[in-house]
């Protein structure tokens, strides 16, 4: 198995003054591609310290991407630490001198004599183009490992990844083949529970599932060789294992939503007291949802304290059916107010009318407890349109009292 590494330089990316997104997003593009990192490190701007790392990698990895510092001031050490690695001393490209003054040219500036740095790369490295940026990229043996040196400019370092280094790997090794991650979106279900209903399904030797929770998500990702036919197969038992808890397959809950909507054109209005405008927010975020959107109500979360139980629901029901009615939309989405840790919500349609009242079974900050609500509302309308039961069952949420009001009975 390829080991690949990828070795992040700099002080800000050390010490958290900025988030490293060039790792992740290079961590996604090599799995799919079949090179999957073993290893991620990070050095600051410390010569000795980036060499030896350098040197070490090149050991016991075959591919290593160096990220940063190819800048032109004093702690972009990245060449200099390279060429100590390699025992070899710099040397400037006078092609990329030439490219570095026209690119000035363009901009209407003469090159800064501070910027022939980035042209003085150690001796026998291949360059690797830069058309958006100045700081070109290398690529060099050392040891096992071919090592490719690129700028932490995010934009620069994407290019350069897709054009002149996968091409490269590719070439180099050829028996790699390209991954493929399927992804479910689950709600309701907690991820230690998924990992135990999926634990006994029988998996192709080349297939791994993976798991990502990202509140009030979690994503099941299926990975497998791009094109497999297996692939359907396992993804069909994984639905039917986790049953209607999953929200979307290769798509999240509101674009599994905006895309029934585009076929079936409905509008909708929403009326939103708890949620505090989480899901006017996030339908009008979302480029498949805007146009369904009809119009949006924010009322205020006063509750008188003598509202009973059974209250709540007869309440959210009348104002959803009340906003489908007024604003001619043929949807109505309501949230009621939150009142002894209870909120009801409802759902109005053609077909009739659903409420629940609801209360989370642990504490959440108020943040969060808004975002599980505006979800639970959404995947009312969700299930609803899929034909599956509206109310569902959740881990996180007890169902106090639910009620059907059939369109013929109101």
């Amino acid at each position: 198995m390829l080991q690949v590494v990828m070795i992040s330089t700099g002080e800000e990316v050390l010490h958290g003054d900025i988030v490293d997104t060039n790792a992740a997003w290079l961590s996604r593009l090599f799995f799919q591609h079949g090179f999957a990192l073993s290893r991620r490190t990070t050095v600051g701007d410390q010569l000795e310290s980036l060499a030896s790392e350098i040197e070490q990698c090149s050991l016991t990895a075959d591919i290593v991407i160096v990220n940063g510092g190819l800048g032109p001031t004093t702690d972009d050490l990245t060449a200099q630490a390279a060429a100590i690695a390699a025992g070899a001393g710099l040397e400037q490209s006078e092609f990329w001198v030439e490219q570095m003054i026209e690119k000035f040219r363009v901009y209407g500036r003469e090159m800064p004599q501070a910027n022939l740095k980035q042209a003085m790369l150690p001796e026998g490295a291949e360059l690797l183009d830069n058309p958006v940026g100045t700081a070109c990229g290398f690529m060099m043996k050392l040891n096992r490992a071919h090592l490719f040196f690129t700028p932490g400019v995010p934009s620069e370092f994407k290019k350069m990844v897709e054009d002149e280094i996968l091409p490269r790997l590719k070439k180099l090794h050829p028996e790699v083949s390209m991954m493929a991650c399927h992804r479910l979106y689950c709600f309701g279900l907690s991820e230690s529970g998924i990992n135990d209903t999926l634990s006994t399904l029988d998996l192709p030797s080349s297939f791994q599932l993976g798991y990502r929770s990202a509140m009030p998500f979690i994503e099941v990702k299926l990975f497998a060789p791009k094109g497999d036919v297996q692939s359907a197969s396992v993804l069909e038992a994984i639905q039917t294992r986790l049953g209607d808890n999953i929200v979307g397959v290769e798509a999240n809950l509101l674009d599994s939503i905006g895309r029934v909507l585009e076929q079936q054109p409905y509008t909708l209005t929403v009326a939103e007291q708890f949620t505090g405008g989480d899901v006017m927010n996030w339908l009008q975020d979302n480029p498949h949802t805007q146009s369904a959107l009809n119009q949006g109500w924010l009322l205020t979360t006063k509750v008188e304290p003598s509202v009973s139980d059974a209250e709540p629901m007869g309440a959210a029901l009348a104002m959803a059916a009340a906003a489908r009615h007024q604003t001619g939309s043929d949807l109505a989405l309501v949230c009621g107010p939150l009142h002894d840790g209870a909120v009801a919500v409802a759902l109005s349609t053609p077909g009739g009318d659903w409420a629940q009242h609801v209360s989370t079974k642990r504490q959440y900050a108020n943040k969060t407890h808004r975002k599980l609500v505006a979800t639970l509302m959404l995947d009312m309308l969700r299930r609803w349109q899929s034909g599956e039961p509206v109310i569902g069952s959740y881990v996180t949420f007890e169902t106090l009292s639910e009620l059907f009001l059939p369109a013929e009975s109101k």
